[in-house]
């Protein structure tokens, strides 16, 4: 089993930056997925990124150019850095692992985003 705890959300304006962490309580050298997703109120819970082995990370359009993933096995820690934030990416975000065939969440940070 995985525990993942997110931290790093907050309230920020339009334009602003966030850096969202997630530990986990073990090694994460060896996990093969590590993601973020999202969800905003009244919608599905969806993917916004994740790097997998070898350091190879996805984006989904809608933050493409303006957010990065990175990981820190030293630290047993995935990143989330937000630049040029907008009203619509408001949502709770979601720490994933996909290891040993199972899907492990974190509890969720709260990011919210004025105009």
């Amino acid at each position: 089993q995985v525990q993942l705890v997110e931290s790093g959300g907050g309230l920020v304006q339009a334009g602003g930056s966030l850096r969202l962490s997630c530990a986990a309580s073990r090694n994460i050298f060896s996990i093969n997925r590590m993601g973020w997703y999202r969800q905003a109120p009244g919608k599905q819970r969806e993917l916004v990124a994740n790097i997998i082995s070898g350091g190879i990370t996805n984006y989904v359009d809608f933050v493409e150019g303006r957010f990065i993933i990175s990981r820190d096995n030293a630290k047993n820690t995935v990143y989330l850095q937000m630049n040029s934030l907008k009203p619509e990416d408001t949502a709770v975000y979601y720490c994933n692992v996909f290891t040993g065939g199972f899907d492990y969440w974190g509890q969720g940070t709260q990011v919210t985003v004025s105009s």
